[in-house]
């Protein structure tokens, strides 16, 4: 895939192709957006990053029921003992989702499922084809369930799943499953095989930030705690370093002279101790430099901004209005109460009663989100138009 974007000066520049899928990365392949998501899709949970094995997390309880593990990466290497945790996390009533390209043998046996994945372990990202197209299965989820971007697809699926205690909510293009959905106990185990779903470039592709929502949406929704894991990420790292062939360094820690002792390992760990002894005593004569803390940065409002900038600069004036009145009617629910159905003259007469604004400039809101619905073009002085009233509603609510 070659997506060409131009910069300043005329100068032409290359969309990153690097695969992170990681939380803090707000590159095409990262998973910025659906991290930071989490938090909107489920205010009333706790959102925890979690870097621990499973059964001993700070953060969740596996004794305890309504709580969510997540867990979407590059790879899902969970060995028996893992897995076995997190079935006696999920039997409590909890819920486990995972999205991974490739997911361990271990996982495979104990799912009752075979996936393509094994195949795909050692791809590389120039090895990946172009153009994700997926589908969600009707039932459970309704309206749209055809959900597609022009980047990068692992097209890692289902070669058999166990349908007496299997249900497949997903497909790839080729109508294979890759979304799957199994009980235990009083809680579940979701598996999914295409993490790109997730990745920043398709959930800000149309309209696919629905896709996460619809996916998602299968985690209870009274769930009190949410752990995004990274567990897996930093055990897949360090498997990997473990694989590489030792450098020099390495060579000369084991070098041993004619009597098998090894002279350069014991030179090394002398030095060291002395290097520490220094360096306490320097610690003990000197004052301890006093680090300048930071004011706390409003990540949510940073989020915002930054959804609501790449949708301006795509053009998309209608999508970001409409992102602009589900933002609105959800004001109007929380803060008033008011059922947002039908948005008719009784609403206008009882929101207006309730805020104090002008009548005339509430029936100018509702009747720009009957626009929107209609699906007529909006263009940037309607946007800015329309911005500016909901500005000045909320300053007068």
């Amino acid at each position: 895939m070659a997506m060409l974007f131009t910069g300043g000066g005329g100068a032409s520049r290359r969309m990153s192709q690097r695969i992170t899928l990681k939380r803090q990365d707000k590159i095409p392949y990262g998973t910025y957006v659906a991290f930071s998501y989490l938090q909107y899709m489920m205010p009333q949970a706790k959102i925890y990053v979690n870097r621990l094995e499973p059964g001993y997390w700070d953060s969740l309880s596996i004794y305890d029921p309504n709580q969510a593990f997540i867990f979407i990466g590059d790879k899902f290497g969970a060995d028996e003992y893992e897995l076995k945790r997190l079935v006696k996390f999920a039997q409590k009533g909890n819920d486990v989702f995972v999205s991974a390209r490739y997911i361990s043998a271990a996982a495979d046996e104990m799912l009752g499922c075979n996936s393509s994945s094994f195949d795909l372990a050692y791809a590389n990202e120039w090895e990946l084809e172009d153009s994700l197209k997926i589908t969600l299965s009707q039932p459970p989820f309704s309206g749209d369930s055809v959900f597609q971007y022009p980047g990068l697809t692992f097209s890692s699926y289902f070669t058999k799943v166990d349908e007496a205690t299997t249900d497949v909510l997903g497909y790839d293009t080729k109508g294979r499953p890759n979304f799957i959905h199994l009980s235990a106990g009083k809680g579940n185990f979701y598996i999914h095989l295409e993490p790109l779903a997730f990745s920043n470039y398709f959930l800000l592709h149309g309209d696919n930030i629905s896709y996460y929502e619809k996916a998602l949406s299968v985690i209870n929704p009274e769930v009190k705690k949410v752990v995004w894991d990274e567990y897996f990420l930093s055990k897949r790292n360090k498997e990997e370093n473990a694989d590489k062939k030792k450098g020099w360094f390495s060579v000369l820690m084991n070098l041993e002279n004619s009597q098998g002792n090894k002279p350069f390992r014991a030179a090394f760990w002398v030095l060291l101790a002395l290097l520490a002894i220094y360096v306490l005593m320097e610690m003990r004569r000197k004052q301890r430099f006093i680090p300048v803390i930071k004011s706390p940065k409003n990540d949510s409002l940073d989020f915002v901004k930054t959804i609501g900038r790449l949708y301006y600069d795509k053009g998309d004036h209608k999508n970001l209005c409409r992102k602009m009145a589900a933002y609105f009617l959800e004001y109007i629910r929380s803060q008033y109460k008011l059922p947002t159905n039908n948005l008719d003259e009784k609403f206008i007469t009882q929101l207006q009663y309730k805020t104090g604004v002008e009548e005339q400039e509430i029936k100018q809101i509702i009747y720009f989100i009957s626009y929107l619905d209609e699906g007529a073009p909006v263009g940037k002085q309607q946007l800015a138009g329309f911005h500016e009233q909901l500005e000045n509603f909320y300053k007068k609510a």
